[in-house]
């Protein structure tokens, strides 16, 4: 695959993102690149894929960053599809945040009857 052939990939599943390429030979396995979404001259998150191609076998490891260009990469995804790895990215944050949101409740919850039982 060709490093044009990569971008117009993963511009079509991922449009919100300005993608930059890192430069390579023709003969590289390996093909990165950077995606970062932005608010004025703040970037709000960066996504990294990387597209492996052994033995005619594609892998994409796709890993996220949030806030600030020095944020730590959060977590890390593979698969034999861009979009699969995509996704499985996007499920864990959205399980992640049900979880989060779950314990946050039950401490409202716990604070509430708090107050139920003073009054």
């Amino acid at each position: 695959m060709k490093q044009s052939d990569f971008r117009a990939e993963l511009v079509k599943i991922m449009p919100g993102y300005s993608w930059t390429l890192q430069k390579g030979k023709a003969t590289d396995v390996v093909m990165i690149a950077t995606g970062i979404q932005s608010s004025g001259s703040n970037r709000l998150s960066t996504l990294r894929v990387e597209r492996k191609e052994i033995d005619g076998s594609v892998s994409y490891t796709a890993k996220s960053a949030g806030y600030g260009t020095r944020a730590p990469w959060l977590h890390t995804t593979s698969d034999g599809t861009l979009a699969r790895a995509l996704r499985s990215l996007q499920e864990h944050y959205e399980n992640q945040a049900r979880k989060y949101q779950s314990h946050a409740s039950d401490l409202r919850v716990g604070r509430a009857a708090i107050r139920k039982a003073t009054a």
